[in-house]
């Protein structure tokens, strides 16, 4: 009888013995190298997971950093703000106090000027007075060489101003 192949009782112990040994190295390879690789690619999961939480959370944390930073850059720029506009405020008074200590000061060197101006009047009139009463005394004595004495002698140079009035010395 010729077969295609032989299907004889030594090919069938051959073949359920290669199955049987497939499946026994099958299953110690899958215990030997199946498994940790299995650990190994479950670790690996595991550590990428756990690094994707951890960058989570510190993008959360950064975004939370980020507006409190924020927040903070606002309450600055508002404490700038405000002493910018204490600091105007300041030098506005400052400038108006200054400005009037000026006028104050202006005022008391014209009132000074003044009455150093009529100081001076004062003593131009006195000094002409002195002037007169030199000039009446020379001419008196020229006019009268009589024996006047002193006090008749100012009593009319008195008289004479008097005649001719203060109003005249003023200007």
């Amino acid at each position: 009888m010729t077969r295609l192949f032989n299907l004889d009782a030594q090919l069938l112990f051959d073949a359920a013995l290669l199955a049987i040994s497939m499946f026994v190295l099958f299953t110690f390879l899958s215990y030997m190298l199946f498994e940790p690789v299995r650990k190994v690619l479950e670790n690996r999961k595991q550590r990428i997971e756990d690094n994707e939480n951890a960058a989570k959370k510190q993008k959360a944390e950064a975004i939370t950093y980020k507006e409190e930073y924020e927040q903070k850059l606002k309450v600055v720029d508002k404490e700038a703000q405000d002493i910018l506009s204490e600091a105007r405020t300041k030098a506005m008074k400052n400038e108006a106090q200054i400005i009037a200590e000026a006028k104050e000061e202006a005022v008391r060197i014209i009132q000074r000027a003044n009455v150093e101006a009529e100081l001076e009047k004062k003593r131009a009139l006195d000094d002409m007075k002195q002037e007169m009463i030199t000039i009446a005394s020379m001419m008196a004595g020229k006019v009268v060489s009589a024996n006047i004495d002193t006090t008749v002698q100012e009593g009319l140079v008195e008289e004479t101003l008097k005649e001719m009035g203060d109003s005249t010395w003023l200007s």
